[in-house]
């Protein structure tokens, strides 16, 4: 029998989500929706800031470890709540509706939506690499306006990229649309692919005589050299390029109520999911490290592919290949997974009602599906999801840290409530990674705060990023008023 057994026939005529992933589709979901530009873009900037490979191994060791401590937090929630809606459910039981609101909101609002055109247009940007797109007369592609502390907005310009990235945001809309198991069975495909091609790199590393040098790997940049409170800010300026390569293990709890054992496989899965894209970062990035010297990594503006072209020719384009495969899965994972918790809002009676309504005959979160993919075309047309989604980098940390620490408040709160799975070490794992959670947020705070002087220093536009991802979320506090009240009148 396949891993995607029929439900229950009876489920099938009632209009609701149906559980139908098992195990591998959960654990492809966790690591396909991880894994997406960042690992073949990032090494680069962040060897520049670090100038050590030692050091840049170190970093996104770090950034693994740190990952699995909330991924094991969050494993133990899902266990206790393996309901649609994820974090959204944790949050609200833990501290009530409003903070979950907030963070549903975020979600809509920016943080996934964005994710969303951030990875269609990574993918349409790499496609050009291959073939060219067409473009937008000179006139119209120069029309823009100006929208208060977001910048100019130019929708036109790159048109052929937008359009071509439109068309993979309705296309992975439909798939998801059609079934989960259909979505699921996409992710599966595009899972495996991107993580064979990485694997297939290192191998072709391995075989092809004289590509590397071992002395690569602790020979340290004869140019980069931060000491004392530079070598920490280039520690957390290089954390936070790993941390944006890691962002996403939590989206597998957003879909708990279409697992088939959920209390077992999702605890599972986000552990398996994150110690697979731990084991691959460190793959890649040793393989990246023994190719290229530290210097010559840090000139790179794509690592992977130069480590490409030094072992076959055409190396660029196949690892253009690879990163259009790697955001193309990772773009299915954030459609599919996000949905659910709009349609959990929408079903409690926290966001427009038709949100909360399964397609009849498709068992699958169809409306929420829809007005996610409208909303995120919008935002890729506006050219502003990269900047709104930096200005939420502290949101979300924010968040991550109300999650972990959700542990020990429900530990306090309800300590005879059934827990399928424990967190190893209580309360060693949540507290750590709730002070390490703070602290980088002391630090990105710090940073933002420095780059907005320095810009007003110079007489250029300047936005506080945290300010900014604050006003964003809190926007959504009328909305919550208006939606309370209305739930408490019914």
């Amino acid at each position: 029998m396949s891993e995607e057994a029929s439900p229950d026939p009876q489920r099938r005529d009632r209009p609701g989500l149906i559980p139908a992933l098992g195990i591998f589709s959960a654990t492809m979901l966790v690591a396909g929706g991880v894994i997406g530009s960042g690992i073949f873009r990032k090494p680069g900037v962040m060897a520049a800031q670090v100038g050590s490979p030692e050091l840049l191994l170190g970093v996104w060791l770090l950034a693994g470890v740190v990952s699995l401590l909330g991924t094991l937090s969050n494993a133990e929630l899902a266990s206790m709540m393996p309901r649609t809606g994820g974090q959204y459910v944790f949050l609200q039981r833990a501290y009530g509706p409003f903070v979950a609101f907030l963070y549903g909101w975020a979600l809509f609002a920016v943080i996934q939506s964005g994710s969303i055109a951030a990875l269609a247009y990574v993918f349409a940007e790499y496609t050009t690499r291959l073939v060219v797109l067409p473009e937008a007369s000179a006139s119209l592609a120069s029309f823009a306006f100006h929208l208060p502390l977001i910048g100019d907005v130019a929708p036109f310009k790159e048109l052929g990229i937008k359009g071509l990235a439109t068309a993979v945001i309705l296309l992975l809309t439909i798939v998801n649309y059609l079934g989960v198991r259909f979505g699921g069975v996409v992710q599966n495909f595009f899972s495996v692919a991107k993580m064979s091609a990485m694997v297939a790199l290192a191998i072709a590393v391995a075989v092809t005589p004289g590509v590397g040098n071992v002395t690569n790997l602790t020979m340290a940049s004869s140019v980069i050299h931060p000491t004392g409170l530079a070598w920490w800010a280039a520690v957390a300026a290089a954390l936070q390029g790993a941390f944006w390569a890691y962002d996403g293990w939590h989206k597998i709890t957003y879909i708990g109520g279409e697992l088939k054992s959920p209390q077992r496989d999702l605890p599972r899965s986000l552990i398996l999911g994150i110690l697979l894209v731990t084991g691959l970062y460190l793959l890649m990035s040793s393989v990246y490290a023994y190719v290229l010297p530290i210097d010559e990594m840090a000139r790179s503006k794509l690592v992977a592919a130069d480590v490409a072209e030094r072992c076959f020719p055409g190396g660029g384009r196949w690892i253009a290949v690879a990163v259009m495969l790697s955001t193309f899965g990772a773009a299915n994972a954030v459609i599919l997974t996000s949905a659910r918790v709009y349609f959990s809002m929408g079903e409690g009676g926290m966001f427009p009602a038709f949100l909360g309504k399964a397609h009849p005959r498709f068992h699958t979160p169809a409306a929420s599906l829809v007005v996610q993919a409208a909303w995120s075309v919008l935002l890729l047309f506006s050219g502003t999801f990269d900047t709104l989604t930096d200005t939420l980098i502290f949101v979300s940390w924010f968040f991550y840290v109300a999650n972990a620490w959700a542990v020990v408040v429900l530990r306090r709160r309800e300590p005879e409530a059934p827990r399928p799975f424990k967190v190893p070490w209580y309360p060693f794992v949540p507290v750590v990674f709730v002070c390490f959670g703070l602290v980088y947020l002391v630090l990105t705070l710090g940073n933002d705060v420095a780059a907005y002087r320095k810009a007003v220093a110079a007489g250029q536009p300047a936005v506080l990023n945290c300010a900014l991802g604050l006003a964003l979320v809190l926007s959504g506090t009328p909305i919550y008023f208006y939606y309370r009240r209305k739930t408490l009148d019914a």
